[in-house]
């Protein structure tokens, strides 16, 4: 939906830094990330040392009370662990280099980007293009295509559910798809020593 979309929570977030709207996924595709929040850690010489992981998420919100949109102190406190944990391992790449894998590591642990996967981004930015264009029907059917390609990625399935109608992304459909995964992980943890899961 673009920028004016979002302005309202940048906005009320009072960011301080940098907030990238990326309607047609460019990034998401380029480092094959799949779903929010992600993070690549690229060194000063523009070298990626840690590829695309979960930045600090856990799959506690998987237990939230789904009418009252609430969880417990104990899942709560779980996932703000998981996130401080997070952004404590990248201070500490920051200043001891700590965290950080060797090109041969980094490089074994990139995405793979298969035919499916590859097929499903065309249809992804097609699809996105054609509802930008007023082919909402078609657009549609594209990204639809896009996300049984790539059924992993919950980035292009939110980014169509909201194009459809607004709030959809995280209504009953979205719900369902999570507790389809069964013992499979929404977010899988970083491969980070101690992170808490």
């Amino acid at each position: 939906r673009g920028a004016e979309h979002v302005r309202p929570w940048i906005e009320q977030a009072k960011a301080a830094y940098w907030c990238l709207i990326d309607p047609e996924h460019r990034v998401a595709s380029l480092y094959g990330m799949a779903n929010v929040p992600r993070a690549v850690w690229i060194d000063e010489r523009r070298r990626i040392v840690r590829p695309p992981e979960t930045a600090g998420s856990t799959d506690h919100f998987r237990n939230m009370d789904q009418k009252a949109l609430t969880m417990s102190a104990a899942d709560q406190a779980a996932r703000d662990a998981g996130k401080a944990f997070y952004v404590n391992a990248v201070k500490e790449w920051v200043t001891t280099g700590r965290h950080g894998l060797d090109a041969p590591a980094a490089r074994e642990k990139l995405p793979r980007i298969t035919a499916d996967i590859a097929l499903a981004l065309a249809h992804f930015r097609l699809g996105v293009w054609l509802r930008r264009h007023g082919a909402v029907e078609e657009g549609s059917r594209h990204l639809a295509e896009a996300s049984r390609l790539h059924p992993e990625s919950w980035n292009m399935w939110r980014q169509s559910a909201d194009l459809e109608a607004v709030g959809r992304a995280a209504g009953p459909e979205f719900w369902a798809r999570v507790q389809a995964l069964g013992d499979k992980p929404y977010h899988k943890p970083p491969d980070l020593p101690g992170f808490p899961t």
